[in-house]
């Protein structure tokens, strides 16, 4: 049967070319907008009519011998390629993300699904990178314009806007605002009895899905547990807060994590040693006397888990290399760790083991029942809510609820949680998921709940963040400090302002962008000596921009 002549006509260079780039476009218009991915056929047939129109690639009047080249943009177009995958993985592109776990260490991660996606990005790239040199090549028009088009390119892409900011933060004078709010953690007054702590971090199960009306019951069994305690609401995420590590510091340091970066003596080796320069909440516990005890399902290895953990004062830190080999079915695992269901028996039997050694103890534990971007729900899950279709975040949000709530119940019932602080807490806001267009509809908070001796019942609206979490764990557990705060975080239990309620998130974040001072403490030990001031310029420093002379005494003695 011959072939159409029509398909024929497709197949040519020029509309093949054309075809390409189109799609390519139409894909890239539907990643980085609201238009939805059935548009993307019209998109395409958009540009193509457009071709059509202006004789793209077969010009009216052609011009001969002209030398072939490379186009300017093709490294600008592989650029933004590269932005598009990263935006399509995770909904928000963290750069800060990126260079701290090329630093932390990417061994035993758990993304290959995400290999697949890396592989068809690839020979898109190839084939668009392919059709756009055509079309330079054959059409004056696009050769003559091409070069603006990758300055356009180049100056618009946000990888290189951020790479940008923080390189001149480095090479100019930084203003020191975050520095100047940083108050050291000191516990001046210790409680009588001091409580054991249980921090749950619940992996990217946010309180947006609290809403019923966009999201059903998926976050019902969290609700429950609310109502036994003190939930907040309202707390953002603020710039290098976004991942596991980040939250975690954030919440228990006080601090954004901004990545070593370029100020890592050796930027080329791995990170020996996590945050050195601050103390955090496994620090101030332990020199208090307590047993504390990190488990997660993922490797330790992964993003210097491990390593944190070891150097703030965790006495034992077990994740996938040590638990798996204890499951009676050591095949039960998925692409990062253990199933949630394994690990809450695990940290049930440390419960058990903990309070019977006696005197205090914390034990932190990190879920992945709600890691993007499909979840892993474990069997226990199946079992109770069906099956599931490997894409409904939902089903995987309602799992990991379900899952920290039947966990609390046990060791309750077996009087594991007396004179216990119970903290249940997302470590951050959830990357791209199949309810990505529902979540990103309003506002966007993070899950943090309290419960213990002494804690109200009840909710609260404040405007904060997760650097507020680490004084208001301090407080919640009888401890009295300096302020009501501890690193750039206020105590929610007090009534003293948090830095968003005083300054707003978006002076908060810029701050970060444009100061490299607090970043330098965070890494002392690991970056090279600041150079000292001019001599004849010591005040330089104390107001650096219009949003720095804020007219504030230092947080120490506000």
């Amino acid at each position: 049967m011959p072939i159409p002549s029509k398909l024929l006509e497709l197949a040519r260079p020029r509309w093949l070319s054309l075809l390409i780039i189109g799609l390519c476009l139409g894909y890239a218009i539907t990643v980085l907008t609201r238009v939805p991915s059935w548009g993307l056929p019209l998109l395409t047939l958009a540009w193509v009519g457009l071709s059509t129109l202006f004789h793209w690639g077969a010009p009216l009047t052609s011009r001969a011998d002209v030398p072939r080249r490379w186009p300017w943009a093709l490294l600008p177009i592989a650029l933004w390629g590269l932005y598009l995958y990263l935006a399509e993985s995770f909904g928000i592109v963290d750069l800060s993300a990126v260079f701290f776990h090329l630093q932390a260490g990417m061994a035993d991660h758990g993304g290959v699904s995400r290999i697949g996606a890396a592989f068809f990005y690839t020979l898109s790239m190839v084939a668009l990178l392919a059709s756009f040199t055509w079309l330079v090549r054959h059409d004056h028009r696009w050769r003559r314009g091409e070069p603006l088009l990758a300055l356009v390119l180049l100056v618009s892409n946000p990888l290189l806007y951020g790479v940008g900011q923080r390189g001149a933060a480095i090479v100019t004078k930084p203003g020191a605002w975050l520095e100047r709010h940083y108050v050291e953690p000191i516990l001046l007054e210790s409680p009588r009895d001091p409580p054991n702590l249980l921090l749950l971090y619940l992996e990217s199960i946010e309180r947006t899905y609290s809403d019923r009306e966009r999201f059903g019951d998926a976050y019902a069994e969290l609700d429950a547990i609310g109502e036994h305690g003190l939930v907040y609401e309202g707390i953002r995420q603020v710039d290098n807060t976004g991942w596991t590590m980040a939250g975690m510091i954030a919440s228990q340091c006080g601090t954004p994590l901004m990545p070593a970066g370029l100020l890592h003596d050796r930027q080329f080796s791995p990170l020996e040693k996590v945050v050195p320069g601050v103390d955090c909440l496994g620090d101030l516990l332990s020199a208090q006397g307590y047993q504390l005890t990190y488990m997660g399902g993922a490797s330790v290895n992964f993003a210097g888990k491990g390593l944190f953990y070891e150097g703030h004062g965790f006495d034992t830190i077990l994740g996938r290399e040590e638990l798996q080999p204890l499951l009676e079915d050591p095949e039960y695992v998925n692409n990062w760790g253990l199933y949630d269901d394994s690990l809450f028996e695990f940290s049930l039997q440390e419960l058990r083991r903990l309070n019977a050694e006696g005197g205090p103890w914390g034990l932190v534990t990190l879920s992945i029942s709600g890691h993007a971007p499909y979840g892993y729900p474990a069997q226990a899950c199946l079992d109770r809510q069906g099956e599931f279709d490997g894409n409904d975040i939902l089903f995987s949000v309602e799992c990991s609820a379900w899952l920290a709530r039947s966990f609390l119940t046990r060791a309750e019932a077996e009087g594991l949680l007396d004179n216990t602080v119970v903290i249940v807490a997302s470590d951050h806001l959830t990357m791209r998921v199949s309810a990505w267009e529902q979540l990103i509809e309003g506002e966007r908070d993070n899950t943090f709940i309290l419960m213990g001796p002494g804690i109200p019942q009840g909710r609260q609206r404040r405007e904060a963040s997760m650097v507020d979490a680490f004084p208001t764990i301090l407080e919640a557990m009888g401890y009295t400090i300096d302020w009501h705060r501890a690193g750039l975080g206020v105590s929610l239990l007090s009534d003293e302002p948090t830095l968003l309620e005083e300054h707003g998130i978006e002076f908060f974040n810029a701050r970060m962008r444009e100061e490299i001072v607090l970043q330098e403490r965070l890494w002392e030990g690991l970056a090279p000596p600041s150079q000292e001031p001019e001599p004849e310029e010591p005040q330089e420093q104390v107001v650096e921009t219009p949003e720095d002379a804020t007219g504030e005494e230092p947080a120490e003695v506000q």
